[in-house]
C-alpha cells in the first residue's frame, strides 16, 4: 500500500491527480489543508509520499519540505510549483523533494509521480537499519 497525503487549502488545485491517483488500488489517499495540520499529523504517523500546493496559508510548498525534513526526513514530498525547472532546483536543493509539479498537475503527472515512487520503494525494500551484523 502507498499512502499519500496531499496538502492544499484549495483541494481543486489537486482533484485531478488525487482522481488519477484513486483509481488505483494499492493507493490510499488523505488530505489536509494546512502545512502546520501536515506536519503534526506527519509527526505521529508515516506516509510514503506528501504533496503539497505552492502555497499552503501558512507556509509555502517549500518552506513546508524544510519543515518535514525535521519531522521525518524518510518521507518523500513533491511540490507544485510555476518556477523554472532551474529555479526550483536551486530553491529545493537539500530539501529531498522528489519531485516538481505544475500548478494544475494531471493524470500523466500522477503516474509518472506513482511509477517514480514505486521504483524508489523497490529500490529501498532490501535495505534493513540498524545493528544487525550482515556477516562475513
Amino acid at each position: 500500500m502507498i499512502r499519500l497525503l496531499l496538502v492544499t487549502p484549495y483541494r481543486k488545485s489537486l482533484l485531478e491527480l488525487a482522481s488519477a491517483m484513486e483509481k488505483y488500488d494499492d493507493v490510499e489517499l488523505t488530505w489536509t489543508e494546512s502545512g502546520q495540520k501536515a506536519l503534526d499529523m506527519l509527526s505521529e504517523t508515516s506516509m510514503d509520499l506528501v504533496v503539497t500546493d505552492k502555497e499552503l496559508g501558512d507556509m509555502t510548498g517549500l518552506e513546508f519540505a524544510e519543515k518535514l525534513l525535521r519531522v521525518n526526513p524518510m518521507i518523500n514530498s513533491a511540490v507544485l510549483s510555476s518556477l523554472p525547472s532551474h529555479e526550483f532546483h536551486e530553491a529545493s536543493e537539500g530539501l529531498g523533494v522528489l519531485a516538481q509539479l505544475p500548478l494544475r498537475p494531471a493524470k500523466a503527472d500522477a503516474e509518472n509521480l506513482l511509477k517514480g515512487l514505486k521504483n524508489l520503494k523497490n529500490l529501498t525494500a532490501g535495505i534493513t537499519i540498524g545493528d544487525k551484523d550482515p556477516g562475513p
